[in-house]
C-alpha cells in the first residue's frame, strides 16, 4: 500500500493531539458541549481514515500483478473461461440448429 506523504501524516498527527487538548480543556474548564464537538471532530477523522485506508486497498487490488509469471498464469485463466464460454456457446447453437431442424421435416404420418 502506498504510504501517504510526510505532510498528510504531521497533519493528521497535528488534528489528533489539538483535538484531544481542546476536549480536556474544555471538560476542564467545564464546557461540555466544546468538549462533545472536539469529540465528534475526532470520530470523524476515524470514519475519514477508515474510508481512505479502505479505498486505498480497493485501489491496490484492482492493480494488476506486477511479475511475468502472476501476469502469465492470469491471462491464461483469461483464456480457458473465454474457450469454455465459446464451447458452451457452440454447444447452445448446435442445439438450436438441431430444434430447427426436426421443426422442419415433414412426418410421415398420413
Amino acid at each position: 500500500m502506498k504510504q501517504p506523504s510526510r505532510f498528510w501524516r504531521i497533519a493528521a498527527i497535528l488534528f489528533v493531539l489539538i483535538n484531544i487538548a481542546g476536549a480536556i480543556y474544555a471538560v476542564a474548564v467545564g464546557e461540555q458541549m466544546h468538549a462533545e464537538g472536539h469529540l465528534a471532530l475526532l470520530g470523524v477523522g476515524f470514519v475519514g481514515y477508515l474510508f481512505m485506508r479502505g479505498s486505498a486497498i480497493r485501489r491496490q487490488r484492482m492493480e494488476p500483478p506486477t511479475d511475468d509469471e502472476t501476469r502469465i498464469a492470469y491471462l491464461q485463466q483469461s483464456v480457458d473461461a473465454m474457450a469454455l464460454e465459446l464451447e458452451r456457446l457452440g454447444e447452445a447453437q448446435r442445439f438450436h440448429e438441431k430444434l430447427k431442424a426436426e421443426r422442419k421435416e415433414p412426418s410421415d404420418k398420413p
